[in-house]
């Protein structure tokens, strides 16, 4: 038993007694079926803090020769499928996390390599006496050599691969090193032999020279397409609801949070690193803010690249924009289009991705507010202005001062007119939600539902315990406020809120795009 080759289950032994566990060996049984197939070639891409080191330590505690993980396992899923018993602690595995290896060599990158070489050949030779490695220059050679002699096979687990491409974001030379030495270990004919299961993760998938990856044998688990995997990318509805009711917490308020990941698979994803420390501070927060990845936001979103600035505003309003994610070469500089940036952001976690529609969105309140703070930092006037100005215009509103109202509106459009083209509905839409911020404290905001006969521009519906009117707003360009609001009668959008019982405010928002003038009117139904 050694730290990488061959090691215990202490960190999954550690992960199953914390207070909170959430059982995800159902992956187990997946990666049996592709063991030492053509298909055993793993790379799993996911946000910081989505368990993806807790999902390493419990495959290495299932395949490892150097512990016995039987008792860890009982009771959890994989206990109840046929193949728990032929692989339980039956395969020679390494273990590496690059992130904790490149720690061991400081700021000195050159070093990299060489030391993770030979750490692995050391133990290898530990591990493996009877076989004489010590003409081996590389890992690839000395597995080669250990299957030749002793027929073992191995199954591989690189944790954070993506390392280099993370802390040396401009050392190309170590990069193509590293994909040689990655390539030899995983591409090479001989690895067919001695490689059982490769299992890699990281934020970012494998490295894209033009549109081709740079170890094409591996299939893809992404942010984007997690594909069959999606359940264990992060907990589900039914995890968190059983986690609310045990410990006493609010589900609906565990989904404004922290849900908004939604995949063909798994239609909601919740950040589970954060719902465990809501759970544990018996408060709901934004956690995962304080992480590095969150720090960097501002300058992801004030690169130079156009429609980007206005794409992320959308966003921010609640709107979802499309992207082009193909491009993207899974690295931190070959960023060539505002597509490539907010492809980035998704790996990242910042954006969700609606795979059929091709459109992303900011998922949940946790992160709207990491984007609040670096849309500060960015000094977006235009766009902090608004924010500032909301909670007026939200009383305004509540006390029907249609003049205030239509002056607030005017105001915004001054600011957002040099961002947003602001001629039609859509984008009228899009700068009255940016006006009407902080009302997402309050309301739930739906814009376009599907109410009563047709669809209502923006809906305000009161979320639970708030004392305030549900309201609906109209958009209309070059027509009255009157005749928006007569639209919401006629098609009956009332109807819609079925839940709510109380006051409701009709609201009417016109825009005169020659005089560029807005008026309002308001109703109380």
């Amino acid at each position: 038993m050694g730290i990488y080759v061959n090691p215990d289950h202490a960190s999954f032994k550690k992960a199953v007694e914390s207070q909170i566990y959430i059982d995800k060996s159902g992956l187990i049984p997946i990666l049996n079926g592709l063991l030492g197939t053509e298909q055993c070639y793993v790379c799993v891409s996911r946000a910081r803090r989505f368990g993806k080191s807790v999902t390493a330590g419990m495959i290495k505690a299932y395949y490892s020769k150097g512990c016995d993980s039987r008792e860890l396992f009982h009771g959890l899923e994989i206990e109840k499928d046929k193949s728990y018993e032929t692989y339980l602690n039956q395969y020679d595995v390494i273990h590496v996390d690059m992130a904790e290896m490149w720690s061991n060599v400081g700021k000195k990158e050159e070093l990299f390599l060489s030391t993770f070489n030979k750490t692995i050949l050391e133990e290898l030779q530990k591990e493996y006496s009877m076989v004489d490695i010590s003409q081996c220059s590389t890992i690839a050679m000395a597995l080669s050599q250990i299957n030749h002699v002793c027929k073992a096979q191995f199954v591989v687990i690189i944790d954070e691969w993506d390392t280099v491409f993370r802390e040396a974001k401009q050392n190309k030379k170590l990069q193509d090193e590293y994909i040689s030495l990655l390539r030899a270990l995983f591409k090479g004919e001989s690895s067919k032999r001695f490689i059982a299961l490769a299992y890699m993760t990281g934020i970012l998938p494998i490295k894209k020279y033009g549109i081709e990856s740079a170890m094409n044998n591996f299939d893809e688990y992404t942010m984007i397409s997690p594909k069959m995997l999606a359940k264990y990318y992060g907990f589900t509805s039914d995890e968190v609801q059983r986690l609310c009711e045990q410990y006493g917490m609010e589900f609906d308020k565990m989904c404004e949070w922290y849900d908004g990941y939604s995949f063909k698979n798994a239609e909601h994803i919740y950040n589970p690193n954060s719902v465990v420390k809501a759970i544990r501070f018996e408060a709901y927060e934004s956690y995962w803010s304080h992480t590095e990845a969150f720090s960097s936001l501002s300058g992801y979103i004030s690169l130079n690249f156009e429609g980007l600035r206005d794409d992320i505003i959308r966003m921010f309003a609640g709107e979802r924009c499309r992207v082009k994610v193909g491009s993207f070469e899974n690295d931190f500089v070959s960023y060539k289009s505002k597509d490539d940036v907010m492809t980035a952001l998704i790996h990242l976690g910042y954006l969700a991705y609606d795979l059929e529609s091709k459109e992303a969105y900011i998922p949940n309140k946790e992160v709207q507010e990491a984007f609040e703070y670096a849309i500060e930092g960015a000094k977006w006037s235009e766009v902090v202005n608004a924010m500032d100005a909301s909670e007026r215009l939200l009383r305004s509103t509540w006390q029907k001062d249609v003049d205030a109202v239509a002056d607030a509106m005017e105001k915004v459009h001054a600011e957002a007119a040099s961002v947003l083209q602001y001629n039609d509905e859509n984008s009228l839409s899009c700068a009255i939600t940016l006006a009407y911020y902080h009302a997402r404290e309050y309301y739930k905001i739906m814009r376009e539902a599907p109410f009563g006969k047709g669809y209502a521009d923006l809906v305000f519906v009161p979320k639970k315990n708030k004392d305030v009117p549900a309201m609906i707003i109209e958009l209309k360009c070059d027509k009255t406020p009157e005749e928006a609001i007569a639209q919401i009668k006629e098609r009956n959008y009332m109807d819609g809120i079925q839940e709510y019982r109380g006051n409701m405010l009709l609201v009417g928002i016109s825009y005169d795009r020659k005089t560029k003038k807005h008026s309002c009117a308001i109703t109380e139904w």
